[in-house]
């Protein structure tokens, strides 16, 4: 059974949403399964090529659409409202099990909400099919505004991942030599992590780039070896009842040349100043441009090429978002990362990150692995 406390959890924030749909004036939130899902209701269904969607309206039980084989995992449900409607494998059952659902629910000519990056073609279309002259807005503040926030449960289970992920790093790197691939590394921080106490769905599969692949931000592993003169970026994260960490550290494989260290210490100040200045009441602007200045005054502007940060949770990237236009006031229980970053086309790339909780006094930072540029050996001797 699901512990009581858990539920009562859900229902409160079931209650939070309906005010929020209330006061924006939609009649109704839709959700497939995204990381919202289980927040609001405490079940967990995946995104396949049968539809499954949750309609919240207020005061209303919550009405969900999905296929029979689902339908076991109410069981555990029993402390808020829902209605179920079932379809079987014939896809003539799907559009059916909708006009039944939204005529219950009186939903022509109304507006609904939906997750802008979730709702897939595949669950629109039968939506539409279902109410006519239906309205759809996005809800994408009213989510951010649930879910930014955290209770101390979710900090503690992001502290948590944060430190499985640390320990992970830790026994990873001891392989990493000149010659072992970006994909072996990435391959055995996985199994670390896994070890050390992630959930099995990690946040994302770790980011190892070495030299030139170094400086795109977003590289995926490669059968490059590693080689002497390398920065080697490594951004990794573990996952803890569905909460995310999100770390990255940057190496130098023996010595490498005077600029690239420049940029470490570069991206280290920009790090520092960032979180230097965390604190509620701050606009999510002003951590931005502590970092960005830093960088700027260095001379590496240009190659200081996306956002300070983002939002961390249930998902690895959420509101609130780091940004030098963002104007948002931060407030405690706020988790989001700090990872300014140099990247130096065919050259190499630095990046530091760090999981970073508003507090009442000003932050806390989850996670605390040495930040400076770390040489590491050219043998595991």
């Amino acid at each position: 059974m699901t512990d009581p406390k858990a539920l009562s959890t859900y229902l409160t924030r079931q209650h939070r949403l309906n005010a929020l749909l209330l006061k924006n004036n939609i009649d109704a939130l839709v959700l497939n399964p995204t990381p919202t899902l289980p927040f609001l209701t405490g079940l967990h269904f995946h995104l396949m090529e049968r539809p499954i969607i949750a309609i919240f309206k207020p005061d209303y039980p919550i009405v969900f659409i999905i296929p029979q084989l689902e339908s076991q995992k109410f069981a555990v449900v029993d402390d808020y409202p829902y209605i179920v409607f079932k379809y079987q494998e014939k896809p003539i059952t799907w559009e059916i099990a909708f006009i039944d659902a939204f005529k219950h629910l009186g939903m022509n000519s109304k507006t609904v909400g939906i997750e802008p990056t979730g709702l897939r073609f595949l669950e629109y279309e039968f939506i539409g099919k279902a109410a006519k002259d239906i309205r759809l807005v996005s809800a994408a503040e009213i989510i951010a505004e649930l879910r930014s926030i955290k209770s101390e449960d979710e900090i503690v289970a992001m502290r948590k991942a944060a430190n499985i992920a640390q320990i992970a790093l830790i026994n990873t790197l001891p392989i990493v030599k000149p010659g072992i691939t970006e994909k072996t590394i990435a391959s055995e921080l996985t199994v670390q992590l896994l070890r050390a106490g992630s959930e099995p769905q990690v946040p994302f599969f770790p980011i190892v780039s070495g030299g030139p692949n170094s400086a795109n931000p977003h590289a995926v592993p490669s059968d490059r070896p590693i080689q002497e003169g390398d920065l080697l970026v490594i951004d990794w994260g573990a996952r803890v009842n569905g909460y995310c960490s999100d770390i990255t550290r940057t190496f130098a494989i023996g010595q490498v040349e005077e600029e690239l260290k420049r940029i470490g210490k570069v991206v280290f100040q920009a790090n520092q100043a960032a979180r230097e200045t965390v604190k509620p009441g701050v606009l999510a602007s002003d951590i931005d441009l502590a970092a960005r200045n830093v960088i700027r005054d260095a001379g590496y502007g240009q190659f200081f090429t996306h956002r300070t940060g983002h939002g961390l949770g249930l998902e690895g990237h959420e509101a609130p978002f780091i940004r030098d236009d963002n104007p948002l006031i931060m407030e405690t229980g706020m988790t989001f990362t700090i990872e300014p970053g140099i990247y130096l086309p065919n050259r190499g790339g630095v990046r530091i990150e760090d999981d970073i909780v508003i507090t009442e006094r000003g932050h806390e930072s989850l996670s605390d692995l040495p930040r400076e540029l770390r040489t590491l050996p050219l043998s595991s001797e």
